[in-house]
């Protein structure tokens, strides 16, 4: 590391004239520049000139174990130095790629036991989708290649994986999107389901809904309906109890893989290695899985899949090749820090802990209904969401054009707090091991910043 810091303006002008961002918004970037995250400790992130942040957004849903953990910077270190890379194609592997496969396949619900390797949740989701054609291909069932993805789900930023991913407002029309076999229904979100609704009419009402595009498109031909256990960049959207169980049941009627895209809930997120089984009592045939497996410290995604599907991708008999990969698949260095980072996890009992600081989470930010524009706090422990609206019984939104959310975000990170801002929505996923003195902290600047920008609606 060098040990020459380059100036906040230097480096501005830089990410200006060269990098261009996620999600990158060209008229505020060309006129404010980004925010320089320069260190991290714990919960707290720095910026290059020093500022200290509390860090509520845990970097992108991932920071789990928190930042500085001097043993993941070791063990990234010395397997560096001991076997950087090697291909892991076809007939070759390495100890740590081994290692972290079985236990994963160990800490998964059920049967499933078997482990593909990839860079992000968006290639685990992709692979995910390969796998499920190749397996009703080697079932002599090519036709069945449809999957059913939910309106304001999340599943990537990949030619598929956004196709896959649906939102209200929709995608911008300079991007082209698979639609020839991706279908979506309708998002579980309690909070706006119909007037006068019950959640059991509510949950009957999404079952019908689901089973009518079954039946449009042919059973037949539904290969698989991909789903996140809790919705999240869609709007932290917890379901109604029994709509899981219900669907997935449906799926094995009607033989139909259940793929529970597992990148923001796995690893303690919701207080469980994941949350398929443990939180919402569902068994999936597949499980996509990235961000806190490695608690964001180096790229890794997997797709976790069932015995019974390699049982039928992997027959004998006729010549089959699974022609499916990456060059970084099995990396050495990332699944070490993956082993690592998992040993902390259950060292630290990060899980249980998620339990009883996550419900201390909801309660304290669920003070913040008593605010005039706050329509809505939801979320499980340590996957939060708040929702602005313009009226709290209409439940009408706020103008797009006053960007509530970033407002509140820009006001938060005035006072030392990172929150992040989608459209008429703030999420919060911080690190784990935030303690209740933080959340306190968190609570009360989000309180302090939405106080100040609904002063500007009076």
């Amino acid at each position: 590391m060098t040990s020459m810091k380059l100036d906040t303006e230097t480096i501005t002008r830089k990410d200006q004239a060269h990098f261009l961002h996620p999600w990158q918004e060209f008229d505020s970037f060309e006129e404010d520049g980004a925010l320089i995250i320069e260190r991290g400790v714990g919960a707290y992130v720095y910026d290059n000139d020093g500022k200290r942040y509390l860090d509520g957004i845990g970097g992108m849903w991932c920071v789990n174990v928190g930042y500085g953990r001097k043993e993941l910077a070791a063990v990234m270190a010395e397997q560096a130095e001991r076997l950087p890379y090697y291909s892991t194609f076809t007939d070759t592997t390495n100890v740590p790629a081994v290692q972290l496969a079985s236990k994963l396949a160990l800490l998964a619900p059920g049967s499933i036991n078997h482990v593909m390797y990839s860079c992000s949740g968006s290639a685990a989701v992709d692979s995910a989708i390969r796998l499920v054609h190749y397996y009703f291909g080697r079932r002599g069932q090519p036709e069945k290649k449809h999957i059913i993805a939910r309106n304001s789900g999340y599943h990537g930023s990949t030619y598929l994986g956004i196709s896959l991913t649906s939102r209200p407002s929709g995608y911008p029309d300079y991007f082209h999107y698979i639609n020839d076999f991706i279908h979506h229904i309708a998002a579980p979100n309690p909070y706006r389901r119909p007037a006068g609704s019950s959640l059991e009419d509510f949950t009957d009402t999404l079952l019908a809904e689901f089973e009518a595009k079954v039946s449009d498109i042919g059973a037949d031909k539904v290969a698989a309906f991909i789903a996140e256990p809790i919705q999240g960049s869609g709007g932290v959207i917890v379901p109604p109890p029994g709509y899981l169980t219900r669907i997935r049941q449906r799926c094995r009627d009607l033989g139909i893989l259940f793929i529970a895209d597992e990148v923001v809930t796995a690893f303690g997120r919701v207080g469980h290695m994941f949350a398929s089984q443990d939180e919402f009592g569902i068994q999936p045939d597949i499980i996509t899985v990235a961000k806190g497996i490695t608690s964001g410290y180096i790229p890794l995604g997997a797709t976790l899949f069932s015995e019974e599907i390699f049982d039928v991708i992997s027959a004998t008999g006729e010549e089959a090749c699974f022609e499916h990969g990456f060059t970084y698949s099995g990396h050495p260095v990332a699944c070490a820090v993956a082993l690592k980072n998992i040993e902390i996890i259950e060292r630290e009992q990060l899980c249980a802990r998620v339990m009883d600081t996550g419900e201390y989470f909801e309660q304290q930010l669920k003070t913040l209904m008593d605010l005039p524009h706050v329509g809505d706090v939801r979320g499980k422990r340590f996957m939060m969401c708040v929702e602005y609206v313009a009226d709290k019984q209409t439940k009408e939104l706020l103008p797009e054009e006053f960007n509530v959310s970033k407002r509140i975000s820009d006001a938060c990170e005035k006072r030392g707090v990172m929150v992040r801002p989608i459209g008429h929505l703030n999420i919060l996923s911080p690190p784990l091991t935030l303690t209740h003195e933080e959340i306190d902290t968190l609570v009360a600047v989000l309180r302090e910043s939405v106080l100040e920008i609904e002063s500007l609606l009076n």
